[in-house]
């Protein structure tokens, strides 16, 4: 957080007014925002923040919450675990869900958010915002899910280790579980009953042997915060993964010296999902000195031209 002293400093940064050119790059697109307020130019500090993140070779966790899987953002998740840029994912349960639904060839379609909504229940279409999702696709999740379950065996796992045991079992190339699984990124999940994937697990459960420990990732979670170095959280949305990465980092000495938080929530009625990564500060979550930005806007549009401008300068250094 900046704190002006004088008059002077106060009105040191004028306001540059976007030029936008035609065949501009993304990058391009960003600088010519970067002397923008608002959102523009909190946009363009994320990108700046994030490349730096990234160049220095910084411990990455990414929280993933939100229903970006089905909007759209997967393989951008993908390519970003496969070329090194994350090193630990927090996720929902749900998210992982629709991941697994695309990764057995699948899809989501594009729908309408003003629709008939009954008439979409008696057509056996589900509907998130303006994605559908076929009700019958949950048959062959079951049966996936099934045979992947009978494989796991007796032994007690940890959450970390069943999903890592889920990408085991992907082969879809485009898939976030199978990068990860691909790569040796741990994803954690600790809201996985929270979804199909913890109703299925469940219903098996009924049945066979399923031994799943859900305080078992926390050492693990903790020993890689413990080693992290110059640690940077890119979070997607809030909710459970944003929590999940910020409590974790508070039982070690170490603190996020980079943050990014991408959402549309606000923080006036005190929840997680909208507080300021200024309050994280208070709780010693974040760094005194941190780089930080909170970019409040639909993550399907900012997190695609961070990602790109990111992506764009790194490849140019």
């Amino acid at each position: 957080m900046e704190h002006c002293h004088s008059h002077k400093d106060k009105l040191k940064n004028p306001i540059k007014q976007a030029k936008i050119t035609e065949n501009m790059g993304v990058d391009e697109l960003v600088h010519a925002i970067d002397g923008c307020a608002f959102g523009a130019g909190k946009l363009a500090d994320a990108v700046d923040i994030y490349t730096e993140m990234l160049a220095n070779g910084s411990t990455s966790f990414f929280g993933l919450a939100g229903a970006m899987v089905p909007a759209g953002m997967r393989q951008i998740v993908t390519d970003l675990i496969y070329d090194g840029y994350i090193d630990v994912l927090v996720t929902t349960g749900a998210n992982m869900v629709h991941e697994i639904v695309e990764s057995m060839g699948l899809h989501h379609y594009k729908g309408c958010a003003e629709c008939d909504d009954i008439e979409l229940k008696h057509e056996e279409i589900n509907r998130i915002y303006d994605v559908y999702l076929p009700e019958p696709y949950f048959v062959d999740f079951e049966e996936k899910m099934k045979a992947i379950l009978s494989d796991i065996g007796n032994d007690t796992i940890s959450i970390r280790e069943f999903m890592t045991q889920l990408g085991n079992h992907i082969e879809d190339k485009d898939s976030i579980l199978k990068a990860a699984a691909d790569m040796n990124v741990p994803v954690y999940c600790p809201a996985i009953q929270d979804s199909m994937i913890g109703l299925q697990a469940w219903l098996y459960k009924q049945m066979h042997p399923l031994n799943v420990d859900a305080f078992a990732d926390m050492k693990e979670i903790i020993d890689i915060c413990y080693e992290a170095k110059d640690p940077g959280a890119v979070l997607i949305g809030g909710g459970v993964p944003k929590n999940y990465i910020f409590q974790s980092m508070l039982v070690t000495h170490q603190e996020f010296e980079y943050a990014i938080q991408l959402t549309m929530d606000t923080p006036q009625t005190g929840g997680l999902s909208g507080a300021t990564l200024d309050e994280a500060r208070s709780w010693g979550k974040v760094s005194e000195t941190a780089r930080s930005v909170t970019v409040h806007s639909d993550a399907t549009i900012t997190l695609p031209i961070m990602v790109a401008a990111a992506r764009s300068r790194l490849a140019k250094m």
